[in-house]
């Protein structure tokens, strides 16, 4: 593919994998950063700062093909901002929108919008996955300003020909991860009892080189123009499973035991971790079947194998 691939938010934990991966691939890659980092000589860095309504974008979409847009104000656990979806706006509707105007502009072919499965909602029921073609519920802040970038985004293909690729991660995990993921593989590895044994959910996660693979092939793919789609490794676990699956590639036990679900979220209540309850003992699954019949599409890596690179990635950092 001729031209340069410009990568938002390449400082990221998806961001940075992503653009080194592209160069190993061949490909000419632009890292737009907002504040300056370490040189890589394998990268073309630019700086571009914060991301607004305002950005100038000219010099990072000189020669540039496609646009992996990555950059995002993300969700936090407890937010603070006092009039949040505005925050979450600025950056993620009103910053991808003037984004895209001025890659229109500089002839951007392809513009790939790393979006949000807190689109379709924030859980499933059993047995229920969430397809491309459900309406969309998004319940917080930074849910609704990625559906509002969405809509904007597909208002903008509509009017310009530019071809909008649009993906919905589930959980990414891979090594690096932080919040929740890590949280988890931190009990496991001192041998912490766990009172989720019990639990009988399904969620749906993506291995973070399941995501580039993904992302990969969007970039190149005819099939993939205008198009939604939900990604995820394509196996679903229960929350025992997968602790299990990641005390196995810790080499450490599992130790959990039963406790009802009416207790756990009783005392998650009590301790302010309410949020992080639901989502250990709800499910959120998708079905990423689009991904594999439209683009033909493979995950490359298996839960177990992505979890073996997550736990080497924790051990080295302790």
């Amino acid at each position: 593919m001729a031209g340069i691939i410009l990568v938002t938010g390449a400082q990221g934990f998806v961001g940075q994998p992503l653009s080194l991966a592209l160069t190993k691939q061949g490909y000419q890659v632009r890292a737009a950063v907002r504040a300056n980092v370490q040189a890589n000589d394998d990268l073309q860095t630019i700086l571009v700062g914060e991301i607004n309504g305002d950005t100038l974008w000219a010099e990072a979409l000189v020669d540039v093909a496609v646009v992996i847009h990555l950059a995002a104000r993300v969700h936090v656990m407890n937010e603070r901002a006092a009039d949040a979806l505005s925050a979450y706006r600025q950056v993620n509707v009103l910053g991808t929108l003037n984004l895209a105007k001025q890659a229109v502009q500089a002839g951007v072919k392809r513009f790939i919008f790393i979006s949000s499965i807190k689109v379709n909602g924030e859980a499933t029921s059993l047995g229920h996955p969430y397809r491309e073609d459900d309406v969309p519920a998004p319940l917080d802040a930074y849910g609704v300003s990625k559906y509002e970038a969405e809509l904007a985004l597909q208002q903008l293909a509509k009017e310009t020909g530019l071809e909008l690729v649009i993906i919905r991660p589930t959980l990414i995990y891979g090594p690096g991860v932080k919040a929740n993921f890590k949280a988890m593989m931190r009990c496991l590895d001192l041998g912490l009892p766990l009172p989720l044994g019990s639990i009988q959910n399904q969620r749906s996660l993506l291995a973070l080189d399941n995501l580039i693979d993904l992302i990969k092939l969007c970039i190149v793919h005819p099939a993939a123009a205008n198009q939604t789609f939900l990604a995820s490794d394509g196996m679903d676990v229960s929350t025992p499973e997968l602790l299990r699956a990641m005390a196995l590639a810790l080499g450490k036990p599992a130790r959990l035991f039963k406790l009802s679900e009416g207790l756990i979220m009783a005392g998650a209540k009590i301790l302010g971790k309410q949020a992080m309850a639901e989502r250990l003992c709800g499910s959120l699954q998708v079905n990423s079947s689009k991904a594999r019949e439209l683009l033909d599409w493979r995950p490359p890596i298996s839960l177990p194998e992505a979890l073996e690179k997550v736990a080497i990635s924790y051990r080295d950092s302790q």
